[in-house]
């Protein structure tokens, strides 16, 4: 067993005080050592913890993501998808439920014999963490190495890895909604080309944009392509995740975060709506582009028309949570959030369709994240 607490010392002196995660009790220890003395995000799923920390990271924080096993199934996509196209490195920690050999409940044996399997079929480094504090002292630094390379690495834990750690009594912060309207009238239903074009328009040198993937990334970087966007791709349902760890990293300084989602996109993540609530980044707007479709894919209609998201939002601690139902009111609603802040959502209905023979970005997305961070360094 090794000391959490001088492990976390190395942590934080490589750099690593950003944690996100959900709990493992194999890991709980390290993740009260998080809570207690770095900045914690509880997410609500493994995925959206994988998409926090790479935000942050892109935001200029070195971030560390922790989870059970089980959850690594569903942190796949964004590794897969965001973070190795985009080669945003995360150090992960894994527990080992389910290690061959050592009794645990059914439902972790396949995972335990398949774990590191899974991490080396997605290109991950990794090692077993060891239970020796000099010898994981050196791995961590062998990992902080592979971490500048930009390359993710991840530590498998067993069980009984870490000594304990008595959580501190922690301050509740409530977040509660403040302003909330509702639809009131007939929608305008714009394209989201046009949409995008009026959101574009009220950036300043200060607003980063954040795409989600599909049509609404290639729709902006039609618009406009700039070294302050970042269009998503793969990840589904991660953008406003993203968006949360860019906002946390970067709200001490003047730049404000607008998260551009789609209908699609959100409901495949809902419970993001909760942790973005929770942590409530004052800089950070999310707009979403309702369309009930999922455009890229043919145009199969997704279940928005069920969703009142803006009373969702409202429920889930955003600031403020607005219908919006035509481009005049998206206008006077973004320009009302960048003199009052607060976290913010919008939500619009937009028509189903887009241009035909639209384009895709002509830059890598490894060049998208590299310009974003040395913008945000400016």
């Amino acid at each position: 067993m090794i000391s959490t607490e001088l492990f976390g010392e190395q942590l934080k002196s490589l750099g690593y005080q950003f944690f996100t995660g959900v709990p493992c009790s194999s890991l709980k220890y390290l993740i009260n050592y998080a809570i207690n003395d770095c900045e914690y995000i509880a997410a609500a799923n493994e995925g959206d913890a994988v998409a926090i920390a790479a935000g942050a990271y892109t935001g200029g924080q070195k971030s560390v993501v922790l989870m059970q096993n089980s959850g690594l199934a569903n942190a796949i996509s964004p590794l897969v998808s965001l973070n190795h196209p985009f080669r945003i490195p995360v150090l992960g920690f894994v527990s080992l439920r389910g290690e061959p050999g050592v009794p645990d409940e059914p439902q972790h044996e396949l995972m335990g014999e398949i774990t590191t399997t899974q991490l080396e079929l997605m290109q991950i480094k990794w090692q077993y963490l060891s239970k020796d504090l000099n010898r994981a002292l050196q791995q961590l630094k062998e990992a902080n190495s592979w971490i500048e390379k930009n390359e993710s690495f991840f530590f498998v834990v067993k069980k009984g890895t870490f000594d304990q750690v008595i959580l501190k009594k922690q301050e509740i912060d409530i977040s509660l909604n403040q302003v909330r309207a509702l639809k009131q009238q007939e929608d305008q239903r714009p394209s989201r080309h046009e949409a995008l074009t009026v959101i574009n328009s009220l950036k300043d040198k200060d607003t980063i944009q954040l795409a989600t993937t599909g049509m609404t990334g290639r729709e902006l970087y039609e618009i406009e392509d700039s070294p302050s966007n970042l269009y998503m791709v793969g990840s589904m349902g991660c953008v406003s995740s993203f968006g949360l760890g860019v906002s946390l990293a970067q709200r001490s300084t003047n730049r404000n975060v607008v998260v551009i989602d789609g209908d699609g996109s959100l409901i495949m993540r809902m419970g993001s709506l909760a942790t973005n609530g929770t942590y409530h980044p004052p800089n950070m707007l999310h707009v979403l582009l309702d369309n009930n479709a999922h455009d890229s894919t043919g145009g199969q209609s997704t279940v928005s028309h069920n969703v009142q998201f803006v009373e969702a939002a409202a429920s889930c601690g955003y600031a403020k949570s607005f219908y919006v139902h035509n481009l005049t009111e998206l206008k006077n609603r973004i320009e009302e959030w960048r003199q009052s802040k607060g976290l913010t959502f919008l939500h619009l209905k937009t028509a189903k369709g887009h241009k035909e023979k639209l384009g895709r970005p002509k830059i890598k997305p490894y060049e998208v994240r590299q310009r974003l961070q040395l913008y945000l360094k400016e």
